[in-house]
């Protein structure tokens, strides 16, 4: 008699069809459906490309697109959360811009996420040869789990005979011949150049004054992996933010050596050390820098946060931030921000592109001349992850679209590079207007001033340009977005938050130093919930719908740490996976009295 429990049956839905009003990318002008591919493994990639998190799964599905090549096929579903994201070229764009080396399906109109009832940027699905649906999986770090069930997929259909192997409907794009593409951020050098961070051909280059002749080009043979943000250093170093190796680097323009001074090369994940020797800290995503307070600070969009790099002791900390994505005022400990992407220094003030809430903020430096605990984090434009526009006049109600840079202007004003809205703004402090001093700029992501002039980096359009600071601001017709998503109906009073995790295959929870999940739940207005607000180590939570409260949104932040299930192994590998939710809820007797959020696995 065989003892043996048979393991449990994988549960399988039929996959809906993939449909995008943008047509397909990335397949020579092929049009596909979910028959075409029958007998291969789907990986699809719900992204969008503001999105920090979304990048990083770019690159952790790299590796399973190589070594599964003859028969996984991923394909990345593009999802846009803010509207110049819906516009077909500048999906083209950013499927160059970021080296997806796979089909892209522009969805638009959100046809096939609201199919397969995906609530977050990023979220994978697997679909087995047969064309159902096996896993799903939100955020980041499902790389590991995805490559072992695809192993199983493999075994089980080329046994069933219903694996197909071959090659992949992916035709790379013919490659177009420019001086610089898809740049990133600008400095001026002390003599005059200047020095561009060529952030999709991983190099620096440096331009004579008039912004079009290369001087020379640094790097492109490894040494830097998307650069993006540049720095003056004391004593005329620049320092390089390395975005995806995750590090930062200095040059040095009279030698040209090049030297890694903070990072480990791997990404920061919840419970890595938040300080330390630079070199021994991880990071994650540094997409800017600036010089301010006798330190360098750090725009660390991956983690939401600002952190510091101190030259003199070689060490890195966290000076602003909790990690959590939203917008949040008051003392730097508790603030939270939403992949801070640009920084520019003036006096006493520390300027901040804060992207994903479409705002600029600003830190500033403590009676002592730092930023310690004590400093304080504030708002001049935006009001969270969901408003953007482009509406100027009073800071209050103004809006932007999705900020890279920001710079200090000589009369105490900002310019900003409001890169959705293809435009260069500015904020007043004195009087607290917003203006707009350009437009019709393809994707700006940052400027500098040379002397009356101010250069402005067109990412999307591979050049720099200069522009004459005008006296009188250009005026715009104004324009007011939400971001698009259809409200999920709840009951008003008791709500069972339901993250639903399922440890993949051959691994179990990492329980040897405690709890080995963390849940956070909040909501704005704050007002909506009545009761289950905060941290928790359970992937559950009941929370209290506020009755007087008809809309809003829950916020869920879910971590979860499995480790290989070997115990023989005293040293296991093992994995973080983890997500941010924004869910946009309508208040309704009709309404569910269950929200499940996948972060691994199936909904039962």
């Amino acid at each position: 008699m065989n003892d043996v429990t048979p393991a449990p049956r994988r549960a399988r839905v039929r996959a809906p069809e993939l449909v995008g009003k943008g047509g397909w990318l990335n397949t020579g002008g092929q049009q596909y459906t979910l028959a075409d591919l029958r007998g291969r493994i789907v990986v699809l990639d719900f992204w969008t490309f503001c999105c920090i998190n979304c990048l990083h799964v770019l690159d952790e599905l790299r590796e399973l697109e190589q070594q599964h090549s003859d028969t996984v096929v991923i394909i990345g579903v593009h999802s846009p959360k803010f509207v110049h994201e819906a516009e077909h070229q500048a999906v083209v764009d950013a499927v160059e811009r970021y080296g997806v080396h796979h089909p892209v399906l522009d969805d638009p109109e959100l046809a096939t996420w609201k199919q397969y009832a995906v609530r977050a940027w990023p979220t994978l699905v697997v679909i087995d040869p047969e064309g159902y649906v096996v896993a799903q999986h939100a955020g980041e770090g499902h790389a590991h789990a995805i490559e072992t069930l695809v192993t199983e997929l493999e075994a089980e259909h080329a046994a069933k005979g219903t694996l197909r192997r071959g090659d992949g409907p992916y035709v790379a794009p013919e490659p177009v011949a420019t001086d610089l593409r898809f740049p990133g951020k600008v400095i001026a050098l002390p003599g005059g150049n200047l020095l561009v961070s060529d952030t999709t051909r991983h190099q620096l280059v440096e331009l004579a004054p008039d912004g079009e002749t290369v001087v020379r080009r640094i790097g492109g043979d490894g040494v830097f992996n998307e650069p993006q943000g540049l720095a003056l250093l004391p004593g005329g170093k620049v320092a390089v933010a390395d975005t995806v190796h995750h590090a930062i680097r200095t040059y040095d323009p009279e030698s040209g050596r090049i030297e890694l001074v903070a990072g480990t090369g791997k990404q920061w994940w919840q419970g890595s050390p938040t300080s330390g020797p630079a070199l021994g800290v991880a990071l994650s995503s540094p997409w800017d820098l600036a010089w301010f307070g006798g330190r360098l600070w750090i725009a660390m969009a991956g983690v939401h946060q600002l952190w510091t790099y101190d030259p003199e002791t070689g060490t890195v900390e966290v000076a602003a931030g909790t990690t959590n994505e939203g917008l949040v005022d008051g003392p730097a400990a508790d603030a939270w921000f939403a992949q801070p992407s640009g920084l520019s220094a003036a006096g006493d003030r520390l300027w901040i592109a804060d992207s994903e809430t479409s705002a600029l903020r600003w830190i500033e430096q403590d009676a002592d001349g730092g930023t310690a605990a004590g400093a304080v984090v504030h708002t001049a434009v935006g009001t969270g992850l969901f408003d953007f526009g482009h509406r100027d006049g009073d800071a209050e109600q103004a809006l932007l679209q999705h900020p890279l840079g920001v710079t200090a202007l000589p009369d105490g004003s900002v310019a900003v590079s409001d890169t959705y809205n293809h435009a260069l703004r500015r904020y007043d402090p004195a009087t607290g207007e917003v203006t707009t001093l350009a437009t019709d700029l393809r994707e700006p992501s940052d400027a500098v001033l040379v002397g009356d002039d101010i250069v402005v980096v067109e990412s999307a359009r591979h050049r720099l340009t200069r522009l004459r600071l005008p006296d009188e601001a250009v005026r715009v017709e104004s324009v007011a977005h939400r971001t698009q998503r259809a409200a999920t109906d709840v009951a008003p009073g008791k709500l069972r938050v339901d993250v639903v995790f399922q440890a993949p295959a051959g691994q179990k929870l990492d329980v040897r130093y405690g709890p080995s999940t963390r849940l956070l739940v909040s909501a704005t207005p704050p007002e909506l919930l009545l009761d289950g607000d905060g941290a928790g180590t359970d992937l559950f939570r009941d929370v209290v719908l506020n009755p007087e409260v008809t809309e809003g949104v829950l916020h869920v932040s879910a971590m979860a740490a499995s480790c290989d299930d070997d115990p023989a192994n005293e040293y296991p590998a093992c994995h973080v996976h983890q997500q941010d939710w924004g869910v946009p809820v309508r208040v309704t007797d009709e309404g569910t009295a269950r929200l499940p959020l996948v972060l691994a696995g199936m909904d039962g």
